[in-house]
C-alpha cells in the first residue's frame, strides 16, 4: 500500500521525534537536517524504496540520526538508537556494514559519487532498479558532486533520483554553491524538478513523476534549516544548538502513536534477498615475456588474460587507457544506448572515479580504476573510504615515479607511493615481474573485503626472476639470494628498482636482495619469518619519498625533493641511483 499525505506526515512526525531523541540522548549530532528533511525520507522509506532491491544514499552524512531513525522505523536491524555517538554504538556519520546504510559518507560529495555509481551498477546488472540520494548545500559546494553528475547525465541514468536539501545555509552563512543549480543542472542532462520541503504532498508528486522520467531526475527541495526551532534559519541551527528542554519539546510535538502505527506497516514488508558475488581466480598460463618490458605492460597482459579467463571486472580510467593498459582485447565501453559493457570512460574525473567505483562495488560489481600514480591525489579521499568501508575495489597507477622522464614533476610522484601505504585495510604492490604481477591481480581480486592499488611503471625495466620457492603470499621474499651462505647486507626494493639491487648484489658474494611487493602484508608477518628474510645491514632501495622504509632498514636510498623534465636514465643517476653511487653508499654505512 501507498501512504497518502495526510498518512505521511504523522510519519514524519515520527521519524523526527526518534531522531532528536537520539541527538538528546548522545548530547551530540546535527538537529537542522532533522527538522528540515524528515518529510523526504519518509516520503522515500514509505511509498518507494523496495527494501534490498532500490538503494538510498545520505551523501550530507551529517543527517544521521534522521537516516538511523527512519531504518530503525523501516525495520533494519541497526541497533537501539540511544546507542547514537557513543563507543560501538551508531556513528556519528554513517558507516556501510550497518543495515540500510548503502555508502559510507560524511566528507561531502563522496555520496553523490556513491550513488551514481550504485545506479550505474543496476544498469549494467540488468536490475529495474531505484537510487535514491539526498544531498546537501555543503555536497553541492564539492567538486567531486559535479564530476559524479555530469557523468551521470552523460550516461542518462534515469534510475536516479537525487534530492536537494536547499536550505541556503552553511556552518559559516550563506551557501556558497552555484548561483544557479538548477541550470546547470539541466545542462548536464537532468530532469529538474523543485518543491517545498515541507510539502510532503508536492515531494511525493515529484518522486512518481521520477519514475517516470527518462533522465537522472534532481528535485530541489527549498527549505528552512532547523525549521520549528529557536534557531531556524540561522547557520547554527546545523549543529547542536537547542537546549535539552527545547529538543524534549519538540520530541513532545512530534510525538504521534498513530505514525508509529503506519510504520509497522512499513517494517513488515517482505525484504528481497541480495547475494555477494564471489569472483574466482584459475590457474592462468603466462606467455614468454621479453628481457625489458615495463610494468604497466605485463599488467596490461594479465589483465587480457584474466577477462579471457572469464574473470568478471568492471574496467575504466580517466581518459588514459593506453597508458595504463586497462583497456583489454574483450573490452566494451559502456554508454548511454548500452549498459552491457565492461569497460567505463570516466574522463579526467579522477575524484569522481574512486566514488563512482565505491558505489558499483557496493551494487555487486568488481571495480578497476586506473590513472597515473601521481593523480591518485585527485581521488584520496574515495580511496580512503574504500578502505574504511573494506571494499575490494582495484586501482591501477600507472608512471610510478620520476622516471616518467620529460613531462616533469607535475607527473613525477614522490610522496604518493608511501603516502598510500599509510592508509590502513589498503593493500599496495610495487611488482617488478610477471610472477608479482599475476601475484598482485590475483590476490586482489580473491580479497573480497579491502581495496587494492597496482603499482606500475612507465619506463622498460631488465626481467629478473622470482625463484620457484618464494611465498609471495608474505609480501616479501628474497628474490636474489647472496652467493655466500653468510649474509652481511640485505637490499630491499620494490618494482622498477628490484634490476638496479640485483646489479649492486651481483658484484658482491654477502649482498642479498629482497623483493617487498607489499610493505603491509610483509609487516603483519612473525618475527621469524621477518629476521630470516631481513639479514644483515639492512639497506632500502625506492624513488620514492624515504621516511617509511627506516622501520625495517638500518639505511635508506629514496627521493625527498620533487623531480625534474629529462629522461628516465639521466633522472635515476642524477637522483642517486647508480650502481656505483648506492655501493659507495652501502659501504660508507657498514664502515
Amino acid at each position: 500500500m501507498k501512504f497518502n499525505a495526510k498518512q505521511l506526515q504523522q510519519m514524519t512526525k515520527v521519524v523526527r521525534a526518534n531522531a532528536l531523541g537520539a541527538i538528546l540522548t548522545a548530547h551530540s549530532g546535527h538537529v537542522g537536517i532533522v527538522l528540515d528533511a524528515a518529510e523526504i525520507v519518509t516520503c522515500i522509506f514509505a511509498n518507494h524504496l523496495r527494501r534490498g532491491i532500490d538503494r538510498f544514499v545520505l551523501s550530507a552524512g551529517h543527517g544521521s540520526a534522521l537516516l538511523y531513525s527512519v531504518l530503525k522505523l523501516s525495520g533494519y536491524d541497526i541497533g537501539s538508537l540511544c546507542s547514537f555517538r557513543k563507543i560501538g554504538g551508531l556513528p556519528g556519520h554513517p558507516e556501510y556494514g550497518i543495515d540500510g546504510v548503502d555508502a559510507t559518507t560524511g566528507p561531502l560529495g563522496q555520496g553523490v559519487g556513491n550513488a551514481v555509481g550504485l545506479a550505474l551498477s543496476q544498469k549494467i546488472r540488468g536490475i529495474r532498479a531505484k537510487t535514491y540520494c539526498l544531498c546537501s548545500d555543503g555536497d553541492l559546494m564539492e567538486g567531486v558532486s559535479f564530476e559524479s553528475l555530469s557523468m551521470a547525465g552523460r550516461l542518462g541514468l534515469n534510475n536516479l533520483v537525487v534530492l536537494w536539501d536547499d536550505n541556503k545555509l552553511s556552518i559559516d552563512g550563506v551557501a556558497q554553491t552555484d548561483k544557479d543549480v538548477n541550470s546547470r543542472m539541466r545542462a548536464m542532462g537532468w530532469n529538474v524538478m523543485s518543491v517545498r520541503g515541507e510539502d510532503i504532498g508536492a515531494i511525493e508528486r515529484a518522486l512518481e513523476r521520477a519514475d517516470k522520467s527518462t533522465l537522472p531526475v534532481f528535485i530541489q527541495c527549498k527549505n528552512i534549516l532547523g525549521r520549528g526551532s529557536s534557531v531556524a534559519n540561522k547557520p547554527i541551527a546545523h549543529g547542536l544548538a537547542l537546549s535539552d528542554s527545547e529538543l524534549l519539546q519538540l520530541i513532545s510535538n512530534n510525538t504521534d502513536p498513530d505514525g508509529v502505527n503506519l510504520w509497522r506497516v512499513v517494517s513488515i514488508r517482505p525484504v528481497a534477498k541480495t547475494s555477494k558475488a564471489i569472483t574466482v581466480v584459475g590457474r592462468i598460463k603466462t606467455p614468454k615475456i621479453p628481457e625489458r618490458i615495463s610494468t604497466r605492460e605485463l599488467s596490461g597482459i594479465y589483465l587480457d588474460l584474466l577477462m579471457k579467463n572469464d574473470v568478471d571486472l568492471i574496467t575504466g580510467s580517466c581518459d588514459l587507457s593506453d597508458n595504463t593498459r586497462v583497456k583489454t582485447s574483450l573490452s566494451k565501453k559502456i554508454t548511454a544506448n548500452n549498459f552491457d559493457g565492461n569497460y567505463i570512460e570516466y574522463g579526467v574525473r579522477e575524484h569522481a572515479m574512486g566514488a563512482i567505483m565505491n558505489g558499483l562495488s557496493v551494487g555487486g560489481l568488481r571495480p578497476v580504476g586506473s590513472t597515473f600514480l601521481a593523480f591518485s591525489d585527485y581521488m584520496r579521499p574515495a580511496i580512503r573510504l574504500a578502505a574504511l568501508s573494506h571494499l575490494p575495489v582495484i586501482y591501477v597507477f600507472s608512471h610510478d615515479s620520476i622516471c616518467v622522464g620529460e613531462d616533469g614533476p607535475t607527473h613525477q610522484p614522490v610522496e604518493q607511493l608511501p603516502s598510500l601505504r599509510l592508509i590502513p585495510n589498503l593493500n599496495v604492490y610495487r611488482p617488478c615481474n610477471m610472477t608479482e604481477i599475476a601475484n598482485a591481480w590475483d590476490s586482489a581480486i580473491r580479497d573480497t573485503e579491502n581495496p587494492s592499488a597496482i603499482i606500475l611503471s612507465r619506463q622498460k625495466i631488465q626481467q629478473i626472476a622470482t625463484p620457484k620457492d618464494a611465498d609471495l603470499s608474505r609480501g616479501a621474499y628474497v628474490i636474489y639470494p647472496a652467493k655466500s651462505g653468510t649474509v652481511k647486507t640485505t637490499i630491499i626494493a620494490t618494482g622498477s628498482e628490484i634490476p638496479l639491487a640485483v646489479e649492486i648484489a651481483s658484484r658482491f658474494r654477502n649482498i642479498q636482495v629482497v623483493s617487498m611487493v607489499n610493505v603491509n602484508v610483509f609487516r603483519a608477518q612473525n618475527n621469524k619469518y621477518k629476521n630470516t628474510i631481513l639479514r644483515g645491514c639492512v639497506v632500502a632501495i625506492e624513488a620514492s619519498a624515504p621516511s617509511g622504509w627506516f622501520e625495517f632498514a638500518d639505511a635508506v636510498i629514496g627521493v625527498d625533493t620533487f623531480g625534474a623534465s629529462g629522461d628516465a636514465d639521466g633522472l635515476y643517476k642524477q637522483y642517486g641511483f647508480s650502481v656505483d653511487k648506492i655501493i659507495q653508499e652501502i659501504q660508507n654505512y657498514i664502515k
